[in-house]
């Protein structure tokens, strides 16, 4: 398996991310230009994690977006269905409870966390809908979801010139930098195919959260979405 179909299904997705697990942070660093660093800092931000809060943070890979979290003081659990990625965030965290789990079934009781985020992952997953209602089930009456993910550029001109890159440039630059450079063809297909900034709200309130708002980051490349669980 060197990359995932659009139909996602969870065998082809786990075994994609296994593959490209141990440059996987080096070779978003490139592609993004950076602004990785900068998205991640806003998720953090916007999760405000607090001493002893508990935060589940779901598509974490190798438990690098776990750690704003864990320097907060709050129990962060890093969770993932890639086992390949879990394995490479051991070597480098081992002090961190990693946690093999999908998005679609999470292996937690309802209401435990203060908090659930999830970082570029929620487009990976076969069936968002139930994602998004199992983050809302594991999430504590009056906590918090935090999504992070690419998006629809607000600016007609830079959607243009940003489809461009994904689907020219994102590939030679995969292959300079990547294990699996087909599989960020993939993700550049999956970032195109990803609804915009207000449907993925309109899907959030389906599933059962509240005041449900989000922010652009980058001109709208990355959107941050939050909602609530009511008291």
């Amino acid at each position: 398996m060197t990359r995932a179909s659009l139909n996602k299904q969870p065998h082809e997705v786990a075994s994609m991310f296994d593959d490209v697990a141990e440059r996987y942070d080096l070779t978003n660093d490139v592609l993004s230009l950076g602004q990785d660093r900068r998205w991640r800092k806003e998720v953090a931000k916007a999760v405000d994690a607090r001493p002893a809060q508990k935060i589940l943070d779901l598509a974490a890979g190798t438990a690098t977006s776990s750690l704003p979290f864990a320097r907060t003081g709050a129990y962060v659990v890093p969770c993932d269905f890639s086992v390949g990625m879990l394995q490479v965030g051991k070597k480098k965290h081992a002090w961190l409870p990693l946690t093999a789990g999908d998005a679609t079934k999470l292996p937690f009781k309802d209401d435990t966390f203060d908090a659930v985020t999830i970082s570029f992952g929620l487009r990976n997953v076969q069936d968002i809908d139930t994602a998004l209602r199992e983050m809302y089930r594991v999430t504590r009456p009056g906590g918090r979801v935090v999504i992070c993910e690419f998006s629809t550029p607000t600016w007609a001109p830079f959607r243009t010139v940003y489809t461009e890159y994904l689907m020219r440039a994102l590939p030679p630059v995969a292959r300079a930098v990547s294990s699996n450079p087909d599989a960020y063809v993939y993700l550049a297909e999956s970032i195109r195919a990803w609804p915009d900034q207000p449907a993925l709200a309109q899907r959030l309130r389906k599933a059962g959260w509240s005041k449900v708002a989000w922010r652009n980051l980058t001109g709208g490349v990355v959107a941050l979405h939050r909602g609530f669980k009511e008291s």
